[in-house]
C-alpha cells in the first residue's frame, strides 16, 4: 500500500461527477440517498459512460507498476473502489478524492466495512454495521454512520508508510510503525486487517520476488553506469525501476537501506537511487 501521487480530472468530468453528486443529495432523506447511491453509480460506471472513461484513465496513471491494485499492488486493477463505502457515505459516492483502482481480492473482502474513532469511545474505533436488508414490502430507516477520525488509512491523502512497516528483512509482512496504543498504532492495525494485507500468501511471495528484482535492478544500474553506459539509458534503467510492482518495497529498502547490509553497500555505491 502505498501514497498515490495527486491526479486531476478533466473539467468537464469534474463537473458532471458534480451533476451525479447533487441528484444523489437531491433524492431526499439519508435512506433515500444511499439508495439513489447506488443505483445511479451502477447506471454510470460503464464502458460507455465517457466521464467514468476519463476517471479510470487517470487512477491508472497514478497505480504503481502497470496498472496494479491501490491496496495490495499486485494483482490488475480493474474496479473503481470507494474508498469510504458508497453504501454508508452517500454524499461521497461522486467525490474524485474518494476514488481509488483495485482489484476484486482487495475490493470484495472490504466491501462496505468500515470504522471511524467516535468521541465517545475513549480511542477504540467503531465498527460500522452494515446497513440491514429490507423484505419486500418493508418500510426501513437507515442510520448514517457517526462522525468520527476514519480508521481506514486513505492512499489518496496520507502516505501509508508513515503508519506502516513492511519487514523485508524477513517475513515480507507488514506490521505497525507507531507506538502501540497510539491512534496511528490502531489504524495501521485496522488497515492490515481490513485489506487482509498479511494473510494472502501470494501477497507475501510477491513482496519477496520484488525485493530481489529490486536487487537486481540496482545492481544492474551500478554496473552500467560504471561501464560508461549514456544518461539516457540509465534513465530507462531508473524508469524501470518505477513500473515495477510493489513500490512499497522499493520505499522500505531506501527507509532501511542503513540497516540492512546488501542494502548499505549498493546504495553506498549508488546514493543517487535513495532519491529515486
Amino acid at each position: 500500500m502505498i501514497r498515490l501521487m495527486p491526479s486531476t480530472l478533466a473539467g468537464n468530468a469534474i463537473a458532471q461527477l458534480a451533476t451525479y453528486q447533487q441528484a444523489v443529495l437531491n433524492a431526499g432523506d439519508y435512506t433515500a440517498q444511499v439508495a439513489e447511491a447506488k443505483r445511479r453509480f451502477g447506471q454510470y460506471n460503464t464502458l460507455n459512460n465517457t466521464t467514468f472513461q476519463e476517471v479510470k484513465i487517470r487512477l491508472t496513471e497514478i497505480c504503481v507498476g502497470s496498472r496494479r491494485c491501490n491496496y495490495c499492488e499486485d494483482s490488475v486493477a480493474d474496479e473503481v473502489e470507494h474508498i469510504a463505502p458508497k453504501d454508508l457515505y452517500p454524499e461521497r459516492v461522486f467525490l474524485w478524492e474518494n476514488y481509488c483502482y483495485t482489484c476484486g481480492p482487495c475490493n470484495g473482502p472490504k466491501s462496505n466495512r468500515y470504522a471511524v474513532f467516535r468521541a465517545d469511545q475513549n480511542g477504540t474505533f467503531y465498527k460500522i454495521p452494515a446497513h440491514p436488508r429490507a423484505q419486500p414490502g418493508q418500510l426501513y430507516q437507515l442510520t448514517p454512520p457517526p462522525p468520527g477520525l476514519e480508521a481506514l488509512i486513505d492512499p489518496r491523502k496520507e502516505n501509508p508508510l508513515d503508519f506502516l512497516l513492511l519487514d523485508i528483512a524477513g517475513g515480507f509482512q507488514f506490521s505497525e510503525f507507531a507506538d502501540s496504543g497510539t491512534t496511528d498504532y490502531k489504524r495501521a492495525s485496522y488497515t492490515i486487517d481490513l485489506l487482509r494485507l498479511n494473510v494472502r500468501a501470494d501477497l507475501i511471495k510477491a513482496r519477496q520476488i520484488a525485493y530481489t528484482n529490486f536487487l537486481a535492478r540496482l545492481r544492474e544500474y551500478i554496473h552500467e553506469r560504471d561501464s560508461g553506459m549514456s544518461q539516457s539509458h540509465l534513465d530507462t534503467l531508473q524508469q524501470n525501476l518505477r513500473d515495477e510492482n510493489h513500490q512499497t518495497v522499493w520505499q522500505e529498502m531506501v527507509r532501511q537501506y542503513q540497516t540492512i547490509p546488501v542494502l548499505t553497500t549498493l546504495f553506498g555505491q549508488a546514493s543517487e537511487a535513495l532519491s529515486w
